[in-house]
């Protein structure tokens, strides 16, 4: 994982780049920035703790011999699961929010071009589902980026969303 750790009394700030896992507890925050990528991030209220993935993808496509990958939002799942599993928790146990799948490129026709935002979004949602997690909040889709704080104190997320300005078509 190339995610960055700063550390200071007691406490642990991670910045997740794309393709980045975090699992932890509570006195963590956890940063990252995204554009078309997504965010999928868990909360367990009572113990304090949880995680969160930083996806580029939907899906790999074809299966590969390395191991759960975080950089498709198919496989995040997984890890979260795994995590969740070691503490002997349940996905509903969680509260889980979804962020990001912004459109970075403006175009007249959207609807030409694969989209990988709404793609990235639809398939979260899906294997959120299937993995047995209920989706408690999302701040998805639009244009632009997104900067993201998740606070495993409380289950807090701090969400500045920069968008594109409007067309001039």
């Amino acid at each position: 994982m190339s995610q960055d750790i700063l550390q200071a009394a007691g406490s642990a700030e991670i910045y997740l780049l794309p393709g980045d896992f975090h699992f932890g507890g509570k006195n963590t925050r956890i940063r990252t920035v995204l554009g078309s990528c997504v965010s999928i991030a868990v909360w367990h209220p009572l113990l304090c703790i949880g995680g969160m993935s930083h996806s580029l993808l939907p899906s790999r496509g074809k299966p590969g011999n390395t191991g759960l990958d975080g950089r498709y939002a198919d496989e995040a799942i997984g890890l979260f699961l795994h995590e969740i599993g070691k503490r002997n928790t349940r996905p509903a146990e969680y509260q889980v929010k979804l962020f990001g799948g912004g459109n970075m490129f403006l175009q007249a026709n959207p609807e030409k071009v694969f989209n990988v935002a709404g793609n990235n979004i639809e398939t979260a949602r899906a294997i959120l589902k299937v993995g047995g997690f209920g989706l408690h909040a999302e701040h998805v889709g639009g244009s632009g980026h997104r900067s993201i704080i998740f606070d495993l104190r409380d289950g807090s997320v701090s969400v500045k969303h920069g968008k594109f300005p409007e067309s001039a078509d």
